[in-house]
């Protein structure tokens, strides 16, 4: 049934000749699921398709390269420089029509960003002029393996467009463009934005020529203009064509600003497109900003530029940018943006828009904002999502149902990934039985929630899913041969999580000493004999959080009473550089505490993906945490931890309390114990290693998978 949420997001609408059934758009990105050729293939195909049936009023392929191989910017990027590309392109827009979607493609030169395009073929960056030197290098925020990855890498030659070059590069935007008209497009979007080689012509700290393409903001956007009137003259004016720009650009003095921006706007109205996205961007070496700009962590970071664009052009804008249902709706009914396009919301759920049309927005699987997806390309991989393990592989189909007399299904284990298998399976028609030893669903999913709030979301999500899917939930009971064999289960997956011990740390056994699980008890409200002794004021905690520690437990209450009261000191050293520990070393900071984090490995942050790695890192820097990688020699004092420093150098850190977030390890013991009693057992999550909510997922899916293939 229709709704009635959201009129303004789910209203229909146009741009150009080109007739929306609602105003969200799946925003342009690079999620290199194209062949390593450039062509498209059942992956991109089956990915576009998905976001169809989802919904969205318009999917915008993203970073079709005009100039393939020069410009490319990943791995796996889309081509469109030749018409041998066109059969894989029309083959996207046949299905995505056939699935009910409208679908454009986003003509794209990488310009100085196309470092793929010079690490893998020797080809020069595009550009207007040599560039300023980056003001930093976002490599430093890289783990050991992820620099060996770029090994044997070579400082790009940059190529200084002359006249030639520009026309080339005009009549390859143009051809890009009826390619896409043959193939099939609904429309193109120009990225005229994120330092790409349009944006590097725009942006007066790139461009410093003093020909007819540089120093007037119209002189800057000249190229843009002459691409724009050569696409018109190959596709016709009725054909859809808008272009993404930005609106500002961070850490480049002298850069791209709003005003520059909104005289950008007008121009490219006169030159004949019919919609302006408005993006951002900014100066790639300085590791924070990576998230500062179009793929920004704070909320509604882009809109006010939107609305500024707005009030200057008479045709549609499309903001985008980290922004929330109802703030999208509200953004549209107040007339500041026509469209919004989403990015990482429609990855972790690419059926948001029919869920919200259905009046179901409790339904969709929430985006945590862990940059995994980003990461991954960043990476030269495809796009991953941690909370929806089915992305870039739409393609293999989903699990068919339960056959007829199927045997039930036990999973044990009540984290992530024990939820999410026992939702899939119940949502394929199994029976399934949900095992938890503790006294309410979450495992240390509850824990990552308080020090990250995002992580609260989808663990709300994931018990409401567990709830409507009808899966028998038997909480405070222990897993047994005779409790699996009564439930007649012959397939069990082992979502039991990893065993966190201490580890044998010198000192380690003095009462300001508490380890993972202490915290975890600590911040939830649990007790346990140990740390009653540690704290002597647990029952001062328990008292100001016990009415939300019950089986439905508030996480917002909890959050709040352990705001600014924790039984802790103001000094806190974290051993332990990790995820765990630097999130832990964030909740802290927030709180008032004075941190230092000591971690064994030269680089901070395994298991946090690298774009949050970059901020994270970056922030907790600046609220004055000592961030201590490549200590050796640790060694805890009574009121203080002592150990070597990367340089050789002894230190010793204040602490009044030490945390040890160190130490945890897969455990498959009870896996192997129920395989020798005959039940086919699949293991999941940390059972089999530390995976964090994207293993839990990821593996709960692949579990799912190997029971229905097996029934």
């Amino acid at each position: 049934m229709a709704s009635n949420l959201y009129p303004h997001l789910l209203a229909p609408g146009r741009i150009g000749t080109l007739e929306l059934k609602n105003r969200i758009a799946v925003t342009a990105m690079g999620v290199s699921l194209s062949e390593d050729d450039g062509t498209v293939g059942e992956q991109l195909i089956a990915y576009h398709e998905e976001q169809a049936r989802g919904g969205a009023g318009l999917i915008i392929c993203g970073v079709a390269g005009v100039a393939w191989p020069v410009g490319a910017v990943a791995v796996g990027q889309t081509a469109i420089s030749d018409d041998r590309f066109i059969p894989g392109l029309r083959q996207l827009t046949d299905r995505v029509h056939a699935a009910g979607g409208k679908i454009a493609t986003q003509l794209h030169h990488g310009g100085f960003v196309a470092g793929y395009s010079h690490a893998r073929w020797g080809h020069p960056l595009w550009g207007p002029a040599i560039p300023p030197a980056p003001k930093g290098n976002f490599t430093d925020y890289f783990l050991t393996e992820e620099l060996a990855r770029l090994a044997g890498m070579k400082a790009p030659e940059i190529k200084v467009l002359e006249q030639a070059d520009i026309d080339l590069a005009v009549s390859q935007f143009a051809a890009g463009a009826r390619r896409a008209k043959e193939a099939g497009f609904d429309g193109i979007e120009i990225h005229g934005g994120h330092g790409y080689l349009l944006s590097s012509f725009t942006s007066p700290y790139t461009n410093t020529r003093t020909d007819q393409y540089g120093g007037s903001v119209e002189n800057r956007l000249r190229l843009t203009l002459e691409v724009i009137a050569a696409i018109r003259a190959e596709v016709g004016r009725d054909f859809p064509l808008w272009i993404k720009l930005d609106s500002r650009e961070v850490g480049k003095p002298g850069g791209i600003t709003m005003e520059m921006a909104k005289e950008a706007a007008r121009l490219v109205e006169a030159a004949g497109v019919d919609a302006i996205t408005v993006t951002a961007y900014h100066d790639t070496g300085q590791g924070k900003l990576h998230s500062e700009s179009n793929i920004p962590h704070v909320e509604n970071t882009n809109l006010p530029a939107t609305a500024e664009l707005r009030k200057v052009v008479s045709i549609p804008v499309i903001g985008s940018g980290r922004i929330e249902v109802a703030t999208a709706d509200e953004t549209i009914g107040r007339g500041e943006a026509d469209f919004i396009a989403m990015g990482r919301k429609l990855l972790a759920d690419p059926h948001l828009p029919a869920k919200l049309a259905a009046g179901e927005p409790d339904k969709v699987r929430p985006c945590i904002y862990c940059y995994t997806c980003v990461s991954a390309i960043y990476m030269g991989e495809p796009a991953r999502c941690a909370v929806n393990s089915s992305l870039s592989f739409e393609f293999r189909g989903e699990p068919g149902p339960a056959p007829a007399g199927a045997a039930p299904v036990a999973v044990i284990g009540g984290g992530p990934g024990g939820m999410e298998a026992a939702r899939k399976l119940a949502g394929l028609g199994y029976k399934v039985t949900l095992i938890e030893k503790s006294d309410r669903l979450g495992g240390t999913l509850r824990f990552a929630s308080l020090a990250y709030e995002p992580n609260e979301r989808i663990l709300e999500w994931l018990r409401r899913e567990v709830r409507d899917a009808g899966v028998e939930v038997r909480l405070g009971t222990v897993a047994t041969p005779a409790l699996l064999r009564e439930i007649g289960a012959r397939h069990v997956i082992v979502a039991t999580g990893a065993n966190r011990g201490m580890p044998p740390i010198p000192g380690n056994d003095q009462d300001h000493v508490f380890s993972g699980d202490d915290m975890r008890r600590m911040m939830l409200g649990e007790s346990s004999d140990e740390l009653k002794r540690k704290t002597g004021l647990f029952t001062r905690l328990a008292t100001k959080v016990g009415a939300a520690t019950g089986a439905t437990a508030n996480l917002a209450l909890v959050r709040k009473a352990t705001h600014t009261w924790m039984p802790l000191g103001e000094s806190i050293a974290i051993i332990g550089g990790e995820l765990v520990g630097l999130e832990l070393a964030e909740f802290l900071t927030e709180r008032g505490r004075k941190v230092q984090v000591i971690e064994e490995a030269p680089r901070l942050g395994k298991g946090l993906t690298l774009v949050r790695r970059m901020r994270l890192l970056a922030e907790l820097a600046e609220h004055g945490v000592g961030l201590h990688g490549g200590a050796t020699g640790v060694t805890i004092g009574k009121d203080s931890v002592s150990f070597t420093d990367v340089k050789g150098e002894a230190r010793t850190v204040p602490a009044d309390h030490v945390i040890v977030a160190r130490g945890a390890e897969g455990d498959l013991s009870l896996a192997q114990a129920l395989e020798s009693e005959g039940f086919t057992v699949h293991s999941v999550g940390d059972a089999l290693g530390v995976g964090y909510i994207e293993g839990a997922i990821r593996g709960a899916g692949e579990a799912v998978r190997a029971v229905a293939s097996a029934a």
